[in-house]
C-alpha cells in the first residue's frame, strides 16, 4: 500500500489526467463519426427533387412522386424524341420542314402561347426549329417538329408516351407535345429528373443547345427564359415551364468539378422563386455531397469459378461505370462487397446477371449494382461436365 504522503502528492496529478481524458474522448468520438448533413433548404414549390446525374442518388426531395403539371418542361421529352430521330438518321439538322396551319395557329399565332414567330407555309431548318423550341420555348416550332417526326402531332405524342415508358417514367402521361394544360397531361419531379438525366447521357452533343442564351430568327431576338444560365456559369440547362395552373417550373442541370447535379422544381410562385429554389438546391448538393467513381464500365471486380464450361472462370463486373454519391469527406469510410449469388454453370451469355456489388458508407448501403458476366462461356466437353457434376454435388 502507498504511504499517505504519496497518495496526497498523486491526487492533483490524477485530477489533471482525468480532465485531459474528458477533453480527448469527445474528440476521438467525433473523429470517427460520419459528416453531419443538414436538412435540405426550405423552398417555395409544390414539389421538387435533386439528384446526382452519374450515380442517380436522390439528395433531396419533396412530393417528388406526386403527379403535377409539367407545363413547357414537356418539350424536353419532345426534344428527346427528335434527338433520337436525328441520331438514327431519320431526320437531319439541315432538313427543311413546312409550317402547317395547325402548327401556326396552335403555336401562338391565334392562341396566346409561346411562339417562335414562324410564318405560315414557310420552310424552316430542323436546327432552327430546335433552337426555337429549346431557347424560346416556341409552341409552333415544337408542333412543326412533332408533325415531321410523328406524321401528326397526335402520332408524335404516342411516341413520347412510349419513350417515357422505356425510360421508366412510371407516373407520366402526355396529351400534347408542348405542355398545354390537361387533366390527363402530367408528370412528377422524379420522372422529369429521370428524363433530364437520359437526355444528357444519350445526346451529349445536342444537349449543348440548352446552354444557348439567345437565338435570333426572322429578325426576332429570342432570349432563353432560364435565368440561371446568366447567374451561375456551372449551369448549362435545361428548361423552364409556366402556365397559370402549373405556376413556375424549372428543370436545371449544373456541373462543377466533374460532378453533375439535376434539379426539378415544380409549382413555384414566380420566376425569381423558381430560380432561387433551384440555385439553393444545387448549392446544397455541391456543399454537402461528392460523387466518387469506383469502377469503369466492364472492369472485372471478381473472377469466379464456372462449372461445366469451356473455361473454368469468368470475369464479372458492372455494365456501366460505377459511381456513388456520398457525404463530402466520407470517402475513406467506403466499403465494397462483390458477391456471386450461386455457383455459375455454363453456358453463360455475356451480360448475364450473376451477382451483386454492394457499396456501404459505415452501415448505410449507398449503392447496389448488378454484376454481369463480361465474357460468354460455352459448355465444356463430356469429361468437364462429369467432373464438375461431382464437384457441384459436394458444393451442395
Amino acid at each position: 500500500m502507498n504511504p499517505p504522503h504519496f497518495q496526497e502528492a498523486w491526487l492533483p496529478m490524477k485530477r489533471l489526467l482525468c480532465r485531459l481524458l474528458l477533453l480527448l474522448v469527445p474528440t476521438a468520438v467525433l473523429a470517427g463519426a460520419p459528416p453531419v448533413i443538414p436538412a435540405p433548404p426550405q423552398i417555395p414549390a409544390n414539389g421538387y427533387i435533386l439528384i446526382d446525374h452519374q450515380s442517380g442518388r436522390v439528395l433531396a426531395q419533396q412530393r417528388a412522386d406526386e403527379r403535377m403539371e409539367p407545363a413547357s418542361i414537356t418539350k424536353v421529352m419532345a426534344a428527346y424524341v427528335v434527338f433520337d430521330a436525328i441520331r438514327d438518321k431519320r431526320l437531319a439538322l439541315t432538313d427543311k420542314v413546312k409550317v402547317s396551319e395547325y402548327a401556326w395557329r396552335k403555336g401562338g399565332a391565334v392562341t396566346d402561347g409561346s411562339t417562335s414567330f414562324l410564318e405560315l407555309g414557310s420552310e424552316v431548318a430542323v436546327e432552327d426549329l430546335l433552337k426555337g423550341m429549346i431557347v424560346q420555348s416556341g409552341n409552333d416550332a415544337t408542333i412543326v417538329l412533332a408533325e415531321k417526326v410523328g406524321g401528326t402531332e397526335e402520332g408524335f405524342v404516342t411516341i413520347m408516351n412510349e419513350y417515357a415508358r422505356r425510360l421508366g417514367m412510371k407516373d407520366t402521361q402526355f396529351r400534347n407535345s408542348w405542355g398545354d394544360p390537361s387533366p390527363d397531361h402530367y408528370s412528377t419531379a422524379h420522372d422529369l429528373a429521370t428524363l433530364a438525366s437520359a437526355l444528357i447521357r444519350d445526346f451529349p452533343e445536342l444537349y449543348k443547345l440548352y446552354s444557348m442564351r439567345e437565338f435570333t430568327w426572322n429578325k426576332h431576338r429570342q432570349s432563353n427564359r432560364n435565368g440561371l444560365l446568366a447567374r451561375d456559369p456551372s449551369v448549362d440547362g435545361i428548361k423552364t415551364g409556366h402556365t397559370e395552373s402549373a405556376k413556375y417550373c424549372l428543370m436545371t442541370s449544373a456541373q462543377r468539378n466533374g460532378m453533375r447535379l439535376i434539379s426539378v422544381v415544380l409549382g413555384s410562385p414566380s420566376i425569381r422563386a423558381r430560380e432561387d429554389a433551384s440555385a439553393s438546391l444545387l448549392n446544397y448538393g455541391y456543399t454537402f455531397f461528392e460523387t466518387v467513381k469506383l469502377h469503369d464500365a466492364g472492369q472485372p471486380v471478381l473472377t469466379p469459378q464456372v462449372f461445366k464450361g469451356s473455361a473454368t472462370s469468368v470475369p464479372v463486373g458492372a455494365r456501366g461505370t460505377v459511381y456513388v454519391t456520398i457525404a463530402r469527406g466520407a470517402a475513406d469510410s467506403i466499403t465494397k462487397e462483390a458477391k456471386v449469388e450461386s455457383p455459375l454453370i455454363a453456358p453463360l451469355e455475356s451480360g448475364a446477371q450473376v451477382g451483386q456489388y454492394t457499396v456501404r458508407v459505415g452501415d448505410e448501403v449507398v449503392s447496389r449494382v448488378p454484376l454481369v458476366a463480361l465474357q460468354p462461356v460455352e459448355e465444356g466437353g463430356i469429361w468437364r461436365w462429369a467432373v464438375d457434376s461431382v464437384k457441384l454435388w459436394f458444393e451442395d
